[in-house]
């Protein structure tokens, strides 16, 4: 007679639901209960349909994913860089967020004790790198992409903000714009550090140190680059160009030049980061510094699916993708010398 979902509830002492939860990975499980169900699937043989024979044998075909939020302006394109990866792998893709804070990553836990996946892709959200890391140290292959400057102590996919820092201050400095005013992202983040680091070196290695009172605070946000732009403008501070540490906030820099009546790049030259879809769309469209981020997904993912399929080692350094200047007519290098 075939085994079937009954005969498995029986012997491991639970519902029928429980074990289907445990079957399709769906649901808040005690981990002892799912390890049980796990056992008594093994020991039966029980093979409903194609994907228990994995689940059988401990492997699932399914990556987990944690982001903080699907409202980041960029996180679209790190999930299609992802997707496309793993689709094409012949993996599915099980996505998690903390909208909810805590209660979203008791439910990630729940998943996670299921063993609903073989491995994870994580963005980091705020606070959980530590549990992160465990859950590496117990065993579960993990990637972070966008790293922060965190450097955790399990693989991880970045970009090189401090170089792109750099190429933004060059392309300032090419333009005669010696002056730059900076709005920075959230402090906290290591992706601010290197973006300001290396803008702030090239600067000074073309004898232009950059002047502190130029530097002004910001948080990622489109209101939060309009602010600071009116703080500085309020103060009199003369400045030539403005370099903000995402596009955003950049497009918030462009509203508070045109209602201060100043023409860019004519007056002001500005230049983002990231070259999210709204960049080529500002009025003028944003100068910016391109962070790969669907290359970035690719390149976490396939890592991961390479060392799931082969058991290739995981890399101890990051992966590093490489930024890229785009200038569009918010620095046009043409702009001073067409109204002269």
């Amino acid at each position: 007679m075939p085994i079937t979902i009954t005969d498995v509830a029986t012997r491991a002492g639970v519902s029928k639901t429980t074990v289907s939860r445990v079957l399709n990975g769906k649901g808040e499980l005690d981990a002892a209960t799912a390890a049980r169900v796990r056992q008594v699937i093994a020991e039966l043989g029980y093979v409903p349909k194609a994907g228990a024979v994995g689940l059988a044998r401990g492997r699932t075909r399914v990556i987990g994913m944690l982001v903080p939020s699907l409202t980041w302006p960029w996180i679209g394109e790190v999930l299609q860089g992802t997707v496309d990866v793993v689709e094409s792998a012949g993996y599915g893709l099980m996505l998690f967020t903390c909208n909810q804070g805590d209660q979203s990553m008791r439910q990630f836990a729940g998943q996670v004790s299921a063993k609903s996946f073989d491995g994870l892709l994580v963005i980091e959200p705020e606070g959980t790198l530590d549990y992160i890391n465990s859950l590496h140290e117990q065993g579960l292959p993990v990637i972070l992409i966008d790293d922060r400057e965190h450097r955790p102590r399990f693989p991880s996919v970045a970009t090189t903000n401090r170089i792109g820092g750099a190429s933004a201050a060059e392309h300032l400095l090419a333009l005669g714009r010696s002056r730059p005013a900076v709005i920075t992202g959230e402090v906290r983040w290591g992706c601010t550090r290197e973006r300001l680091a290396g803008f702030r070196t090239r600067l000074a290695e073309a004898g232009h140190p950059l002047d502190p009172r130029l530097v002004q605070g910001g948080d990622f946000t489109f209101e939060g680059g309009l602010r600071a732009t009116v703080r500085l403008l309020q103060a009199g501070f003369e400045f030539d160009s403005v370099f903000a540490h995402n596009d955003l906030s950049a497009a918030g820099v462009l509203q508070a030049l045109a209602e201060a009546k100043l023409r860019v790049p004519q007056d002001v030259a500005v230049v983002g980061f990231d070259d999210v879809p709204l960049a080529a769309y500002t009025n003028p469209p944003l100068s910016t510094v391109r962070q790969p981020m669907r290359s970035m997904g690719e390149a976490a993912a396939r890592l991961l699916m390479t060392h799931l399929d082969s058991g290739d080692q995981l890399p101890d350094e990051p992966f590093i993708v490489p930024t890229e200047l785009v200038v569009r007519g918010s620095s046009h290098p043409q702009a001073r010398s067409a109204e002269s």
